[in-house]
Order: structure tokens, then C-alpha cells, then sequence
């Protein structure tokens, strides 16, 4: 399903690499992989403080080069209500308030339905996807739907240009 809906600025604490699509379609140049692994296999959520949703994960697109061809940032973590007292070895991200084309995947086992999602949204024209992606930040969310790794359901924001306040809507665009 695809909507459009308009969030606040939020605040999230967690790790960060820098890469690019090509270099994510080859394991062996793969960073984000080593992140996600990094971040589950060192509990790192449990060291963060002022956690506003525990166990509601951020996986973030962010600092575009260009588009999805270009490099970007991927930043991983959960949603603080303050930066202060950063543990070490931590980043943080302010996700903008802007209007974002939210898509939610099929049940399905991970990452196919995170890449399979992706995509599909990545063939979508801009009339469809509800205008042009602003390139700003996009991001996954994981919640208490994706804690089973087979049977994962996700949601992926895209930000969007705008320069009308967005009204929530449903939109009649199938993505499974």
C-alpha cells in the first residue's frame, strides 16, 4: 500500500557509513550489511539513552551525492527525544519534517522484502510515486512487525518535493 502523509523532524541516534546502490548489488562491497550487523551483534540500541520507541529501528538514506546513483549515507538507529549525553562512538540524525510517499511491504523474509520493496518503488514514475523525490532523506522503519526475520513487514518513507502542505491521503497505486 502507498500513502502520503507529512511527518515532524525526528531525532535519531545511531551508527553511519557511507556507500552507494552500485556498490550495495555486490556483497563484496557492501557496507550497509556490516552496519546492520554491527549494530544487532553489539546490542548497540541498548547503550543509547533517551530512547522515546525501544525496539523500533530507523534504517536511514541520507547526504545524497546526486540520486540513487549517486553516494549517500546510511545511518541505523532508533528514535531519541534529546542528543544530549551521545554515548561514544555514536551519530546522530535529524530526519526532516517534509512529506514523505510511505510504502508497506508484503509479509516476507529479510532483506528479499526490504530489496524486493525498494525495487519496485525505484520503477515508479513521479506522477504515480505522488511527485519528485526531494533526495533529502528517505528512511525504513522496523517495529514490532519485523521481529521475526522471515515473516518481516516494513514500511519505507520517501521524501518528497513539496510546496503545498500535505494532506493525508491514500493513494490508489498497488506495489505488491
Amino acid at each position: 500500500m502507498q500513502q502520503t502523509t507529512q511527518l515532524p523532524t525526528i531525532k535519531v541516534v545511531g551508527i553511519k557509513t557511507r556507500t552507494n546502490t552500485a556498490s550495495e548489488m555486490n556483497p563484496a562491497t557492501s557496507k550497509i550489511g556490516e552496519t546492520v550487523q554491527k549494530y544487532f551483534q553489539n546490542a548497540l540500541s541498548e547503550k543509547m539513552i533517551y530512547r522515546k520507541k525501544p525496539g523500533t529501528t530507523y534504517c536511514c538514506y541520507t547526504d545524497y551525492e546526486s540520486d540513487l546513483s549517486g553516494d549517500y549515507t546510511f545511518f541505523m538507529g532508533e528514535e531519541v527525544s534529546s542528543f544530549d549525553d551521545l554515548p561514544e562512538g555514536f551519530s546522530t540524525l535529524t530526519i526532516p519534517a517534509q512529506q514523505y510517499t510511505t510504502f508497506t511491504s508484503n509479509p516476507g523474509p529479510m532483506p528479499d522484502v526490504c530489496i524486493n520493496l525498494w525495487q519496485k518503488i525505484w520503477t515508479i514514475p513521479p506522477e504515480t510515486l505522488g511527485g519528485t523525490r526531494s533526495y533529502e532523506t528517505d528512511f525504513e522503519l522496523y517495529d514490532e512487525r519485523a521481529k521475526d526475520p522471515k515473516n518481516t513487514v516494513l514500511d519505507i518513507y520517501i521524501g518528497m518535493k513539496t510546496s503545498a502542505p500535505c494532506v493525508r491521503k491514500v493513494v490508489a497505486y498497488e506495489v505488491n
